[in-house]
């Protein structure tokens, strides 16, 4: 379920990865709190997967530690598969690498107007543009995803209270 960090929900970003079970969760989490601190009170943040193998599931339990540890909940979000409806509803939407952002691209209808990109390519002056999926890695590898999508979503809250349009 989305997460309305204000009532009307003016603007929406979906962040995606592979099965919306790691990264994106914590990219959503991270991103409603640099949201509020930015004063958008009005942006819903969601996320998704490209596939569908986890969808009703929680976020896996270290990522959620990792993030709970920064000051991120993650516990009300729910792994789920991007659908057509996403590219209607979503000005914003953030692959977390460039296999994700591929399928994006194969998936969204030409009519989308939204900004469909990589998350880190929001960091100005940032080497790097993937996020590495940590599931299969060590514990630590976790939090240095928390480190890089902080930089991105703040990047992003900063851009997006500077009045910031999306581009493709």
């Amino acid at each position: 379920m989305p997460t309305v960090i204000g009532t009307t929900g003016d603007t929406r970003v979906l962040f995606v990865c592979a099965n919306n079970v790691c990264r994106s969760p914590i990219a959503e989490g991270v991103f409603r709190v640099a949201a509020w601190r930015e004063g958008l009170y009005e942006v819903v943040a969601d996320s998704a997967g490209i596939f569908a193998g986890h969808a009703g599931q929680r976020a896996d339990p270290r990522a959620v530690r990792a993030a709970r540890a920064r000051g991120y909940d993650l516990t009300r979000i729910r792994a789920r598969q991007v659908t057509a409806a996403d590219f209607a509803r979503c000005q914003w939407i953030l692959a977390m690498d460039e296999s994700n952002l591929r399928a994006l691209a194969a998936m969204s209808p030409p009519s989308y107007a939204g900004h469909l990109g990589l998350l880190m390519d929001l960091v100005d002056g940032s080497a790097i543009r993937e996020v590495p999926d940590p599931y299969f890695g060590a514990p630590a590898r976790f939090d240095e995803v928390v480190n890089l999508i902080e930089s991105a979503c703040s990047a992003l809250a900063a851009r997006l209270a500077a009045g910031a349009e999306w581009s493709r």
